[in-house]
């Protein structure tokens, strides 16, 4: 199997010392009103400007916090007046972070973090509950990594959220906030396409490894024997793909070579449920080779496919906002995951 890590990710927040000059650069700046006034913007602002963010809610938000609607309101309302921005459009389904309240948003985001890490060094605070999401491609390697970044986490309180979903739908989850990570692939035919949205919806692409395609087969198919398959070889077998709804373009295919034609066809949602029907009609599957033994068991094997395409598997994150430690720790296990295949 050919797995060639890469291994430049974005340097933790709380170790940039770039970042930590423009937050306090930013936080000055805001620290002022339009008038040139000192302001009172606090902590307990920004948490508050924090938790609306994430549950696009007034009322949701405000049930987190343990406040009322109408304090909330105006705890919002006050920062805003305060530093002279706007940082939520208001609306009868909801509310979203303006422009500026994203720009806002990842300062905020740090500024809350480097507190927290005073706080529990010289407070003898107990650490607060932590929090991450993440958006994947169905691969069970994004899975193994998020076991043992839990695992490793030693927190008494967390909230993680792990969504094996579309490609399309990762790609807004990340642009919308709800999720700091998302995991997915380029090659050759969707990279085009693919870089281009993500450039418009200010996401950065960071490559983790390159890997060979390779079919998932039951280990009684008899292509399991094969040290390598062909195109050929696969024709009478059923092909297994994930479907993809209404955004069912080539581009967001999760298999590689998604225009070529088989003869049989069965479309999926999640990963149980292909990994049944590869056994249960020795259908087949195309993705990276990388297994887990731990959450799969040994009922399916990976078998070289032999086409020159290549995958380039990486972690898209938005540009509006610098990833959380927790965000950073499952990189770093996504990343070990990963090594343990490149032999």
């Amino acid at each position: 199997m050919l797995i060639s890590p890469v291994l430049a990710v974005r340097e933790p927040i709380w170790y940039n010392r770039s970042r930590i000059k423009k937050t306090s650069q930013i936080t000055a700046a805001a620290a002022k009103t339009a008038r040139g006034k000192a302001t009172n913007m606090t902590l307990k602002q920004l948490r508050y400007m924090l938790a609306v963010a994430q549950y696009k809610s007034i009322n949701e938000a405000a049930k987190k916090c343990f406040i009322s609607q109408p304090s909330l309101s105006n705890a919002i309302k006050d920062l805003e007046e305060e530093i002279g921005l706007e940082l939520f459009i208001r609306t009868a389904k909801g509310i979203t972070l303006t422009a500026e309240g994203s720009e806002f948003l990842k300062y905020a985001q740090q500024v809350i973090e480097q507190a927290e890490l005073l706080e529990q060094r010289y407070l003898d605070k107990k650490p607060a509950k932590q929090l991450c999401s993440i958006s994947t491609q169905h691969y069970a390697f994004a899975v193994s990594a998020f076991v043992n970044m839990i695992k490793k986490s030693g927190a008494d309180e967390y909230k993680f959220t792990l969504r094996e979903t579309r490609t399309h739908e990762i790609i807004e989850d990340v642009k919308s906030f709800q999720s700091e990570i998302g995991i997915l692939y380029l090659d050759s035919f969707n990279r085009n396409a693919l870089k281009k949205i993500l450039q418009e919806s200010q996401l950065e692409f960071h490559p983790l490894f390159e890997a060979e395609p390779h079919i998932f087969v039951s280990v009684r198919n008899p292509l399991a024997a094969k040290q390598s398959v062909t195109l050929a070889d696969l024709e009478d077998y059923p092909y297994l793909s994930f479907e993809q709804g209404e955004h069912n373009s080539f581009y967001f295919s999760e298999e590689i070579l998604s225009t070529v034609f088989h003869k049989k066809s069965i479309l999926v949602s999640d990963r149980a449920t292909l990994f049944n029907l590869v056994i249960g009609l020795d259908g087949y599957t195309i993705s990276t080779g990388v297994l887990s033994e731990e959450l799969n068991g040994t009922d399916i094997v990976s078998v070289p496919l032999d086409v020159e395409d290549r995958m380039v598997i990486g972690w898209i994150a938005n540009k509006k906002a610098g990833i959380s430690r927790q965000a950073a720790a499952y990189i770093k296990e996504l990343k070990a995951v990963i090594r343990t295949y490149g032999n």
